[in-house]
């Protein structure tokens, strides 16, 4: 295709029947909407390939799909478009260096199992993952990420950004090192926010960095490693602004918010939170609307979502007692683990997203244990608490304490003692009642009497976009790129060898089944649907199956467990540590058949629900 010639006809072709009498030029943008007219826009970027290595895609409700360059072989690559009427910031990470906890660590051989590191990014609505590299005290990153940098105004969806526009974005890039072991167990490494603005200052908008990635938790004054990055704007740009402009471009305050702590609050509340990087940011600015796409159907979905996902505690370094540690919505996803806290912001956003008025409440458990769960308040007053670990939903009845001690109270059924706060993205209110304790507590926010409200003026202070203090946009969800089927298979195979292999050490012979093997399947995913809607259903169905799967004078066991991890080794020692589930495996008798099922159960960001059956059946000999 003669790209030159067929540009200089539309051109010529242009003049003559656009141009005025009294008009002496056209505008590049006469010219731009002259050619996609004619079609020829669209011929060029058929033409125009670059080479990207396949990544985690984007959820269906992002605008446009991340584009990942990677240097690896031709075998394994594959050609994509990109629009040559977008702004992009091309951010290449280049190996790293000092990450001296690796210093012995042997090279791997061959195909040896060995810890890995994983770098994602987030950055404006966009998610990338890099390719493992074996953990080193020079780890061999060599990865490219196409950064699309467009504003999100409504209009401005064709205008390529010029520097000026793109000094005013405040949204940096947001980086997570993560580590996986050998068992698949994930490990936060070091999180950043890298400041890609200085690229708008640099000569021919090419510009090299060097990130020092600081450990988190109580390691976040600790150095763990450097990596080598260089930005690169494309296409170049036309403008280059001063080093000075873009310096001093980001100034905020938050002073408005701190004189407000001190004005309204006096009570044990909960105000900041630091991050696992040890910043104390206000807690309203963890939670934010997020929606799901079509990823997640329900706000139950939802919940059932944040409970598979791992429960963490921050971790103590010497004893003492429990670390506090908020972490930011990207490394909680990319871990796939948490805090309790981690939970409930991200249940509260998700209820956010779907329409609900949510709230994470800030207060104690059983013995004074801190814990921090979700609220939702429905138009008819009803109060609902979700208890984001579990996925349990518990209506709040309070009791009154004016009643005498004969009458009868209605006794809760959920284990939180006391609160101290409820806040969401856009309201924060501390409980100002005589009691603390939640069983008694009348939720009724716009009662100020009851709950002191936090000016709104100074939560939009800090919570902003571009404050200092405030977190940047959420990323989207990824879906799971998992196959359920496969898994599941994989997992199910593992446990057979698993149980023939104890069931040898005993002495015993294993015969499988696989007829009531697949009997099970209708029962674990019962198991998941009531977990998900709390509705049991298909419960008779099992058990005529079984009951005709079952001669005359034979017993039938089975046993139901479920985990949220796919180390099927480690599922197994679990199981052996219940006397019920040991019976089954262990089964001694006439005619013995075992049987067992596995059903893995997706959710987005790779989270599972493993359901797992252990059954046999046997002729009973009295």
């Amino acid at each position: 295709m003669d790209v030159h010639g067929r540009i200089r006809e539309i051109l010529a072709e242009t003049i003559r029947e656009e141009l005025a009498p009294d008009q002496q030029q056209l505008s590049t943008e006469d010219l731009i909407k002259a050619l996609k007219r004619r079609g020829i826009i669209d011929d060029v970027m058929k033409e125009l390939n670059f080479v990207s290595d396949n990544v985690d895609q984007e959820p269906p409700s992002s605008p446009k799909q991340p584009v990942c360059f990677t240097d690896r072989q031709s075998t394994l690559l594959k050609k994509t478009n990109i629009d040559p009427t977008r702004r992009y910031l091309y951010l290449q990470v280049l190996g790293g260096k000092a990450f001296l906890e690796h210093l012995q660590e042997p090279e791997p051989l061959p195909g040896q199992a060995c810890s890995t590191f994983t770098l994602c990014l987030h950055f404006r609505n966009q998610r990338f993952r890099s390719k493992p590299v074996p953990c080193a005290c020079e780890p061999d990153f060599h990865d490219g990420f196409l950064l699309e940098v467009h504003r999100e105004n409504l209009g401005d969806g064709t205008r390529m950004a010029d520097s000026t526009a793109m000094l005013s974005i405040s949204d940096p890039v947001h980086m997570v090192l993560i580590k996986t072991d050998i068992f698949g167990e994930t490990t936060l490494v070091a999180s950043y926010f890298l400041e890609w603005r200085s690229v708008l200052g640099s000569e021919n908008g090419v510009t090299s960095l060097t990130v020092e990635l600081m450990g988190v938790g109580t390691e976040s004054k600790v150095s763990v490693g450097i990596l080598n990055v260089k930005l690169e704007m494309y296409p170049p740009l036309n403008q280059t602004l001063s080093q000075e402009v873009v310096n001093t471009q980001v100034s905020n305050s938050e002073f408005l918010f701190f004189l407000c702590l001190f004005s309204y609050f006096s009570g044990l509340v909960k105000i900041f939170a630091q991050d696992e990087n040890g910043i104390n940011r206000p807690v309203c600015s963890y939670v934010k609307p997020l929606r799901a796409g079509r990823l997640l159907d329900t706000p139950r979905q939802a919940a059932r979502f944040v409970n598979v996902l791992g429960y963490e505690r921050a971790p103590v370094i010497g004893g003492g007692g429990r670390q506090e540690q908020w972490c930011t919505l990207l490394a909680f996803l990319c871990r796939n683990k948490g805090d309790c806290e981690d939970h409930a912001t991200l249940l509260c956003s998700l209820l956010l997203g779907f329409g609900l008025e949510a709230f994470v409440c800030v207060g104690t458990k059983a013995k004074g244990v801190p814990h921090a769960w979700v609220m939702t308040c429905g138009t008819d007053g009803a109060i609902t608490f979700w208890e984001s670990l579990t996925g349990h939903r518990y209506i709040h009845k309070p009791a009154s304490p004016d009643e005498p001690p004969a009458a009868e109270q209605p006794k809760p059924l959920y284990p939180y003692r006391t609160i101290g706060c409820v806040f969401n993205h856009q309201m924060f209110l501390g409980n100002c009642q005589p009691s603390d304790s939640v069983e008694i507590c009348v939720f009724d926010l716009n009662d100020e009497s009851k709950w002191k409200p936090m000016s709104e003026e100074a939560i939009k202070s800090v919570c902003a976009p571009g404050a200092t203090v405030s977190l940047p946009p959420f990323p989207p969800l990824c879906a799971s790129t998992m196959d359920a089927s496969v898994t599941s298979n994989e997992i199910e195979m593992q446990l057979r060898l698993l149980v023939s292999e104890h069931r040898k050490d005993l002495g015993l012979t294993t015969v499988w089944e696989d007829q009531l093997s697949y009997l099970l399947s209708p029962a674990l995913a019962s198991y998941e649907f009531e977990r998900t809607t709390s509705i049991s259903a298909g419960n008779e169905e099992f058990q005529d199956a079984i009951r005709r799967a079952v001669p005359d004078g034979h017993t039938f066991k089975g046993f139901p467990i479920h985990f949220v991890y796919r180390n099927a080794r480690r599922a197994f020692a679990t199981c052996l540590r219940s006397p019920f589930c040991e019976e089954i495996i262990c089964c001694r008798g006439d005619q013995v058949r075992l049987a067992v099922r596995v059903r893995v159960f997706t959710y987005p960001e790779s989270a599972c629900a493993v359901w797992i059956m252990f059954a046999c059946k046997y002729r009973s000999v009295l």
